[in-house]
Formats: C-alpha cells, structure tokens, sequence
C-alpha cells in the first residue's frame, strides 16, 4: 500500500496554466472522477495486488464513489485479502459479482449498486467486450482501455536451465 501510494501521490500534480503566445492560455485542470468502478477478477487466483493498484489512485484523487467489483468465493464471501485492501484504499461499494455482468451493473446501476463513471480493471474476453459495449450505448461511461494478453519475455543466458519447473 505505502509504495503505490508514494509513487501515485508523486504524480499528483496541480493545476497548470502556459501562456503559449500573446491572448492564448492553455490549462491542464486536474479534479477527480466523482464515480469509478474497479474490476477485480478472482476465478482462478486471488488478486489483492489489483485491488491496491485500482483503489489507492481513486482514494488519492480524491473519487467520491469507488466500486469495486469481484467474484464471490463458493460459499458466497469475498476473498478477505482483497476486503482488507479495499478497506484500506477507501473503496465505498463492494459488488459480490463478476464477469461481463458486474461490468454491467456498475455501467447502469442498480438497486444496491451505483452506476459509475468510469470502469478500470483487467479481466478475460468476457469483461473486455463488456467494458467496450458500455463505452459504445447510452450508459455514458468510459473505461481504461480494452484488456489483451499479457506479454512476458524470458532471457536466459546459455547456461541457464531450459526445463521447465
């Protein structure tokens, strides 16, 4: 938590004004999201990392509603690590959901679930195309960015140890 929080409280700037030429100002205005919502997956691992690294920027800029979104665990609880995050990073609304209907839910709104202005988070093809719909209808929302496969390279000098492990 202290490092992500030094290294995203160092980015937040203030306000900016460059006078580019005679009568012309440009402004860089900086001012938080009123409503986000945090996508954080939880089928195949528990993801606490995530949750840290969505909720401490919203919690720094100072966004009004932070939901985050997960997957429930079989017995219907969510995992007390990611809890325990989302605790501390200030999140306000925990959605016990996930997929593309959790990316719904917090595009429209429910009931128990407030809509969102923007979506962040990672998830599988499901949650990315969820994600680029509610960009494209009436929901008004925007998200991060669309999902991909993740790269990773492996360089291995010519002594190293080609097995797999």
């Amino acid at each position: 938590y202290n490092n992500i929080k030094a290294f995203h409280e160092a980015q937040h700037g203030s306000d900016l004004s460059v006078q580019t030429m005679p009568g012309v100002t440009c402004r860089r205005v900086t001012r938080p999201i009123n409503a986000v919502g945090l996508y954080v997956p939880g089928g195949t691992a528990v993801l606490p990392s995530s949750a840290l690294m969505l909720a401490v920027p919203a919690q720094i800029a100072g966004c009004g509603t932070v939901v985050l979104a997960t997957p429930p665990r079989p017995d219907g609880s969510i995992t007390p690590e990611v809890l325990y995050c989302a605790k501390k990073a200030g999140v306000t609304h925990i959605l016990k959901a996930g997929g593309a209907q959790a990316v719904a839910a917090m595009g429209w709104g429910t009931q128990t679930c407030p809509k969102v202005d923007k979506i962040f988070g990672p998830g599988n093809q499901y949650v990315t195309a969820a994600k680029m719909l509610l960009t494209n209808s009436e929901a008004m929302i925007s998200i991060d960015m669309p999902a991909g496969p993740s790269e990773v390279l492996v360089i291995a000098g010519r002594h190293g140890c080609m097995v797999r492990r």
